[in-house]
């Protein structure tokens, strides 16, 4: 028998075994030529190492983190961010100071006047460690002698013989408090038993009214102590609403489980029935999809007529409140919904046929997963190694965070010629203040007459191993989801190129593409990974940069920024849909990042407008499903917690916001649907591919015989062409 020559499917794994006998088993009475093969059973075997550069590059980098995580957590103390500090850094409800939990500040006013910088480079005044915030309001009065000490807040080793005034003065004691809450330990006064709205406040207290002045003898203004606060109110109203919303998941932990127990049934339910019945299941999405439209476009057309002339009011409560008048409600919904409605009819009638080549591409998809039900499993891995990459970073930003040296402040009570210290400079130079003046032990200077502690952190150099630990967290979530994206493209690959599905699939095709992936691409996924982990990067600073922007008047920078910001989220995009068809490319042929990515490209430039518009109706299609999927969770669960389900009702419990379960269970759907459906839409991207390949190097002769399903076949006009007979 004659050799075989290795053109058309050009797969040079090929096993040549005896092909006499694999010609008879297959029915086959024509010699083997072209590089068919019977017993092809998919992707190459016989490959090496990719990109080992990169593999060595993303080795030295994790190397990089090991060593920033080992310095975080030798030198870092989550508990410095735990805890408030007063002004010697000691931690307040700890140690010695364990029954002083609460943080006082001397004057808050200078904590306002640096505005949200404050919650970045420390408030410069003094701040004690307290066993309970104030319950009552205190003014240092000058003009009388003998004034109660009991009722001052001091530091905690003040000179007993000084009198009020000089211990006002030197900063010893707090000039003025006001009655105060608790946030965070921090103690921050009532505002609003004052009248901020007056220049001056004055404050009730056991002996009359009397006006808040500063240690300077400076007057406090409503305006600025009314600031000082909105610093911390944008704070303080979070945390209510934070608790309200952590009260309602608590009231309804047990309910949110059910629901996302109910989406990953759905879900499950989902994926069985199109194992047999896709084409039926689809045309159904698809007809569930425009009758939804439809039936919103009645029901706001029947409503409408049914209010219309009447003057009512539709009113709902969340976090804020809505009203909306019913007769233009209806109205507008009618219209816009309408319209919807006949756009997504006219675009289905316009794709039918596309639609058919989808649906036999899901087909086929669904008994790539039926075959190997392994696949659905399969995600979970990646998705727990991205959490725990996630939850890794989180730790060592946090205690990087708490990492550095203690910054202190300089308050010498220097008379400067507006006798006062100018504090608009101090806080626009706070970033520079530690480095500018620092504080010295024992020092002799002027500015080391006094010295006092801020927080703990150094910006020096913390600031590059958090950026640093960033891109990590970038390049190893990308990492991760390439290695998932491989190998289900290996396993898809695996049982499209395999000719007789029944008989010759092997008999664990997601392990052994796993085990191409580990032992052989770890390098092609750094690098794809590394590309798109660079642009998300550059993101993240862009953003950054924009956030600070946003007060400036520079509008041809803001612009630029803009700009920019769309420019890298479109190559993101790029990247990412290039990367994924060149992880298919390499499952199947086993070649570097480069070249599975030019073969991709060159086979989708070829084929562009099968790829733009049957690809894209696949994953149409698939998101209709995951939608189909999250909306009927999502409808159950706002009739449920919105108490309307007869017999049910009494279970329904009472929260505070009843759209924050129902918020957290659609979000849960959505994450499960598209776990289960992300496998469908792999194995479609991947069969897609392969079925271009398919067509391009094969004719359906003898010698190259078409691999696709007999549906896609009777779709193109193709078939496979019998041998004549022989004598």
């Amino acid at each position: 028998m004659a050799g075989i020559d290795n053109k058309g499917a050009d797969f040079s794994d090929i096993d040549r075994a005896d092909t006499r006998a694999e010609v008879r088993s297959t029915g086959r009475d024509s010699p083997l030529k072209d590089g068919y093969n019977p017993s092809h059973k998919g992707p190459k075997l016989n490959r090496s190492c990719t990109d080992v550069v990169c593999c060595l590059l993303f080795i030295v980098f994790i190397a990089g983190l090991v060593v920033v995580a080992y310095f975080a957590f030798l030198y870092g103390d989550p508990k410095l961010l735990i805890y408030p500090e007063d002004s010697d850094g000691n931690l307040c409800g700890l140690g010695s100071f364990k029954d002083r939990k609460y943080l006082f500040f001397f004057d808050l006013v200078k904590c306002g006047r640096m505005g949200p910088g404050v919650f970045v480079n420390g408030c410069p005044t003094p701040q004690v460690c307290v066993e309970r915030c104030p319950d009552e309001n205190y003014v240092y009065l000058q003009n009388i002698v003998d004034q109660d000490k009991t009722k001052l807040i001091c530091k905690y080793e003040i000179n007993a013989t000084k009198s009020v005034e000089e211990l006002v003065a030197d900063e010893d004691c707090a000039p003025f408090y006001l009655r105060s809450f608790s946030v965070i330990n921090r103690c921050l006064p009532l505002a609003d038993l004052l009248d901020l709205a007056k220049d001056v406040v004055e404050v009730p207290t056991a002996n009359g009214n009397y006006t808040v002045a500063e240690a300077n003898n400076v007057t406090v203004s409503g305006s600025e102590l009314k600031l000082s606060l909105a610093v911390y109110e944008q704070f303080l109203t979070a945390k209510e609403y934070g608790e309200k919303i952590v009260a309602d998941v608590v009231a309804s932990w047990w309910m949110i489980l059910v629901g996302l127990a109910i989406a990953m049934v759905i879900s499950l339910i989902w994926i069985i029935l199109m194992r047999w019945i896709a084409s039926f299941m689809v045309w159904i999405t698809l007809l569930a999809f425009v009758s939804v439209w439809l039936f919103l476009t009645a029901i706001c057309w029947y409503l409408y007529y049914d209010v219309k002339g009447k003057s009512e009011v539709l009113s709902f409560y969340m976090v804020w409140r809505f009203t909306f008048e019913k007769e233009k409600l209806f109205l507008a919904g009618g219209i816009i919904f309408g319209v919807i409605f006949l756009v997504v009819t006219l675009i289905l009638l316009g794709l039918c046929t596309r639609i058919r080549i989808a649906i036999a591409l899901i087909e086929q998809g669904s008994r790539a997963v039926g075959s190997m039900w392994s696949t659905l499993l399969w995600p979970v891995i990646p998705y727990i190694l991205q959490v725990g990459v996630v939850a890794l970073w989180a730790c060592i930003a946090v205690f990087l965070a708490s990492v550095g040296r203690e910054q202190d402040f300089q308050d010498n009570n220097i008379t400067f010629a507006n006798g006062s210290i100018n504090e608009d400079a101090v806080k626009e130079r706070s970033a520079g203040l530690f480095e500018e003046v620092p504080c010295e032990d024992n020092g002799t200077n002027t500015f080391s007459e006094l010295c006092g502690f801020i927080k703990n952190g150094d910006g020096d150099y913390t600031i590059y191993l958090q950026l640093y630990n960033l891109f990590m967290l970038f390049w190893l979530v990308n990492f991760v989801s390439a290695m998932g994206q491989l190998t289900l493209a290996g396993s898809f690959a695996t049982y499209y190129w395999t000719f007789n599905k029944d008989k010759d699939l092997p008999s664990f095709p997601l392990l052994g593409s796993f085990y191409r992936c580990f032992r052989y691409h770890l390098g092609s996924l750094a690098f794809g990974s590394l590309l798109i982990a660079i642009v998300q990067v550059i993101r993240t600073i862009l953003e950054y940069v924009d956030s600070k922007l946003k007060n400036s008047e520079n509008d041809v920078a803001k612009f630029l920024v803009k700009c920019l910001k769309c420019c890298f989220w479109c190559l993101e995009k790029v990247l990412r849909f290039i990367t994924k068809n060149a992880y298919i490319m390499m499952g199947v042929h086993g070649k570097n990042f480069c070249a599975s990515a030019k073969d991709a490209f060159n086979l989708i430039l070829r084929n562009v407008v099968r790829v733009f518009v049957l690809d894209k109706v696949t994953d149409f299609l698939m998101f209709i499903c995951k939608l189909l999927v999250v909306g009927i969770v999502g409808v159950a669960a706002y009739f449920f917690f919105n108490g309307d389900v007869p017999y049910l009702d009494d279970y329904s419990p009472r929260l505070n916001f009843y759209m924050v379960p129902i918020v957290i269970v659609v979000l849960g759907a959505y994450i499960i649907a598209d776990v289960f459906f992300t496998v469908y839409e792999m194995a479609v991207d991947t069969l897609f591919l392969c079925f271009l390949e398919d067509l391009e190097k094969n004719d359906g002769s003898p010698e190259k015989p078409y691999f696709m399903g007999k549906d896609l076949m009777k779709i193109l006009g193709k078939k496979q062409i019998q041998p004549k007979n022989q004598d």
